[in-house]
């Protein structure tokens, strides 16, 4: 009977996804110290939180994050697994001591609404997805929406974009509804930058194609991208025809050449394109194409 080994990451890979960790809460205090705090915008999730009761209280900003977050790692620990909890600590220790740190940095920029929600939910939106790429979070929010996520057809980034709605409330009363709204702006933006952090800027897509040209077709695109593709027996579910379906998993730029080949061949094939979170592992690497 054989068994199934284990590989753990290594301690070097262990280190530098730590680094990375830090390295986007750090990022994100950035982001909340020199851009939105300094012009009444909330970050969301437990740091919006916070950051309403530091308004409020004049308690630190850090040690708030810091406290409020220790029931939501005790759910990633149990949930989620030890590695996940463990990433986080460091991750939202790094943010607390961030927002300690940078508290009395000047702000560069101020003033300008449009400006203020895009710049920092664009610094915002890299250091927390830099935390969730290498598996950990630097808020409580974000814990619960990699654990929702795993049970409901939903990515991270909409499900945490969904729970800070609820934030954005207590949000209003430190900052007016004016700040609110800005403060959601900004996060509805870092919440795509998020996304394009986790896939990449890239990214790939997948085609399923059915077309009565198949070989032709997987030529083609052999000879033109340089990829290759496999078949898949299918059956017309009217007609009870066999067809040969195409699956072929290319780069999101070459998209526009595939469908070029496609609309060149058979127009009326009947195409399914979705986007691929992650390509690993088969021969999925680019062959030079003269």
């Amino acid at each position: 009977m054989s068994t199934i080994k284990k590989h753990k990451p290594t301690k070097q890979k262990m280190i530098l996804r730590g680094l990375i960790v830090i390295i986007g809460g750090f990022i994100a205090a950035y982001g909340l110290e020199t851009v939105l705090i300094p012009n009444h915008v909330s970050d969301g999730g437990v740091t919006g939180l916070s950051i309403v009761g530091s308004q409020l209280f004049g308690l630190p900003l850090g040690v708030l994050i810091a406290v409020i977050n220790i029931p939501f790692i005790w759910l990633g620990y149990q949930q989620i697994g030890k590695g996940f909890a463990i990433y986080s600590i460091i991750g939202i220790a790094s943010l607390s001591v961030g927002t300690s740190l940078m508290h009395h940095t000047p702000a560069i920029v101020e003033g300008d609404t449009l400006l203020v929600t895009v710049v920092g939910g664009i610094i915002l939106g890299i250091g927390m997805g830099l935390a969730l790429r290498s598996g950990g979070a630097l808020d409580g929010i974000d814990m619960l929406a990699v654990l929702l996520s795993r049970r409901l057809p939903f990515g991270t980034s909409d499900l945490i974009l969904f729970l800070n709605l609820f934030v954005f409330i207590f949000v209003s009363i430190a900052f007016g509804l004016q700040g609110a709204i800005l403060s959601a702006i900004a996060y509805f933006i870092a919440s795509k930058v998020i996304l394009i952090v986790e896939t990449g800027l890239s990214g790939s897509k997948t085609f399923e194609i059915i077309t009565t040209q198949p070989v032709l077709m997987v030529e083609t695109i052999r000879d033109r991208l340089g990829r290759s593709a496999t078949y898949k027996e299918v059956y017309g579910g009217y007609s009870h025809e066999q067809f040969q379906e195409i699956t072929c998993v290319i780069n999101r730029l070459e998209e526009s050449k595939i469908k070029e080949i496609i609309n060149e061949i058979d127009e009326m094939a009947f195409v399914r394109v979705y986007d691929v979170a992650e390509v690993k592992g088969g021969n999925f690497r680019k062959r030079n194409v003269h």
